[in-house]
């Protein structure tokens, strides 16, 4: 049985990603948000069904399209704001950025703006809890496009051979960068690709928030058992281009609607909330997150910007 409680958690964050998500674009737009910005609109329900199924313990490792991971692992949405608009008192100071997010209190290792770039760092963690003996799950979460870089098949590998505690979460969206899945993969049921590896996969409905965290509460404890890794493909779909800038012209006009319009996973966990709660509880989680955000963007406006001196030290230090 569903706790109400559950499905207003559920709803709550996938509501504060689409709403930070729709009021950075804005900023953006508005040039107070410079560099690259890879919007997460679409997608919410893989992050919130994963996270809701990890533990307090567990780690995630995130991707250039990361700020839903942050959010549903518990980041802070001042820090959030404040780092997407280059301020001191973001999560890396400012110096990082949209796609460099990282919060270890919340068992976020960290987004990554290299494509895939975030497994090896991912099976890394699993590895050290295994060798610790801590009841620790990694979750990593990546994308179509870079279940074909080579990466995902030697670290899938080691994983197996490892019987490592960790979740591979394929954010299949259907598009790497522009091009379709169908010009990359002569199959696109991602999730086949772990059978050549003996890992446990499945493959769900990815705008489907709480099959997202039935098939993720199921993959937590199979690997807290010593009996992963696993494999699960979400099937979703990205609700405009690559990245902010991007117009997504090559998206198919009928299949963006429907994903839009009669399959979007706000709608699906705002149904699944009303099924349990009064409309007016869910005006006032709308309302509470509205007010969080607008004091989330006051804050990161009125704080200052990082501290060249502090920079040119750091970056002395790195490279010396």
């Amino acid at each position: 049985m569903v706790s109400k409680e559950l499905l207003a958690r559920m709803y709550r964050l996938i509501y504060k990603i689409r709403t930070f998500e729709t009021q950075c674009i804005k900023l953006y737009r508005s040039g107070a948000i410079r560099g690259y910005f890879h919007p997460y609109l679409g997608e919410e329900a893989i992050a919130v069904g994963v996270c809701e199924a990890l533990r307090k313990q567990d780690y995630i490792v995130s991707t250039h399209r990361g700020h839903g991971h942050c959010i549903a692992r518990g980041a802070s949405l001042d820090k959030m704001v404040a780092e997407m608009l280059a301020k001191s008192t973001g999560y890396c100071r400012g110096m990082g950025g949209s796609m460099h997010i990282a919060d270890v209190q919340t068992g976020n290792l960290g987004a990554n703006g290299i494509v895939g770039g975030g497994m090896a760092m991912g099976v890394g963690s699993a590895l050290g809890a295994s060798i610790r003996g801590e009841d620790r799950v990694t979750a990593i979460f990546f994308s179509d496009g870079a279940s074909n870089n080579g990466v995902f098949g030697e670290n899938l590998n080691l994983a197996a051979i490892w019987n490592l505690p960790v979740i591979f979460v394929i954010e299949n969206n259907q598009f790497a960068a522009s091009t379709p899945i169908e010009k990359t993969s002569r199959d696109c049921d991602l999730y086949k690709r772990a059978a050549a590896y003996c890992v446990t996969a499945s493959q769900v409905d990815g705008n489907d928030v709480m099959a997202v965290y039935r098939e993720a509460e199921k993959a937590v404890k199979q690997c807290s058992a010593g009996k992963g890794p696993v494999l699960i493909e979400c099937r979703t779909y990205r609700h405009q281009g690559h990245h902010v800038n991007d117009p997504g012209d090559y998206m198919p006009k009928e299949k963006l609607d429907y994903f839009k319009m009669q399959h979007d996973p706000l709608e699906i966990a705002r149904k699944y909330l009303r099924e349990k709660a009064a409309e007016e509880e869910v005006k006032a989680i709308e309302e509470e997150v509205l007010l969080e955000m607008e004091k989330a963007v006051s804050f990161a406006q009125s704080s200052p910007e990082p501290d060249l001196q502090e920079f040119l030290a750091e970056v002395a230090q790195k490279y010396n």
